[in-house]
C-alpha cells in the first residue's frame, strides 16, 4: 500500500530524465534494501523470530521486492511472517551494511512495531516455511543469538525509541554529525 496521492506524486515527477552518457545508469551499482519491524511486549521484550533458514534469530522483516519501498517490506514481512497486518510506525534506524561474501551492500531500515497487548501476542501465527519459533526477550539475552550487526542496530534502535530522533547507522554503529 503506498501512501495516497503517490501515482499523482509519480506523474508530477515527469519523464524519467535523460542519460548523459547512454548506458551509464546500467552501470551504476544496486544496493539491497530490506525492512524490518521492533515489536515489543507489556513488559518492553523484544519480539524475535527464529528463522527455519539461518541460525540467528531475526526481528519480523525482510529484503524488499522489486519497487517496494522499505515501509511496504516491513509490513508485508511482519504479515507473512507473524500472520497478522499489524500497524508499523516511523523509521527508527537506518543502517548501511557492507557487503559480504555473495551479498551486495544494503540499506536496511528498522520502524517502530510498538507494543504488542497479550491478545494480539495470542493471535500471532508464524508462517512455519520462514518461522520456527518466536519469543520476547531482552537484548542482551538475545545478543548470543544475533549477528553482532544486528546487536549493534537494535541497540541502536532502542536508543531512537528513547530519544524520539531518528539514528543512521553503519553496520550497527551510530555516525554523529557532521558526516
Amino acid at each position: 500500500m503506498t501512501h495516497p496521492g503517490f501515482e499523482d506524486d509519480v506523474r508530477a515527477e515527469g519523464a524519467p530524465e535523460r542519460e548523459f552518457h547512454t548506458g551509464v545508469a546500467g552501470r551504476l551499482p544496486r544496493k539491497t534494501v530490506a525492512g524490518g519491524a521492533l515489536f515489543r511486549d507489556e513488559a518492553g521484550l523484544i519480539l524475535f523470530l527464529e528463522p527455519t533458514y539461518k541460525p540467528t534469530l531475526e526481528i519480523p522483516g525482510g529484503n524488499s521486492e522489486a519497487e517496494e519501498s522499505p515501509l511496504r517490506t516491513c509490513r508485508r514481512e511482519v504479515r507473512e511472517e507473524l500472520g497478522l497486518d499489524l500497524p508499523v510506525g516511523r523509521a527508527l534506524v537506518v543502517d548501511w551494511v557492507p557487503a559480504s561474501g555473495p551479498w551486495h551492500d544494503k540499506i536496511v531500515f528498522v520502524f517502530d512495531g510498538g507494543v504488542l497487548d497479550a491478545a494480539t501476542i495470542a493471535r500471532i501465527t508464524p508462517d512455519p516455511g520462514e518461522v520456527r519459533a518466536f519469543g520476547f526477550l531482552p537484548l542482551a539475552d538475545a545478543a548470543d543469538r544475533l549477528r553482532p550487526s544486528m546487536a549493534r542496530r537494535l541497540a541502536a534502535a532502542q536508543l531512537a525509541l528513547e530519544s524520539g530522533e531518528a539514528l543512521y547507522t553503519e553496520f550497527g554503529r551510530p555516525v554523529h554529525a557532521p558526516y
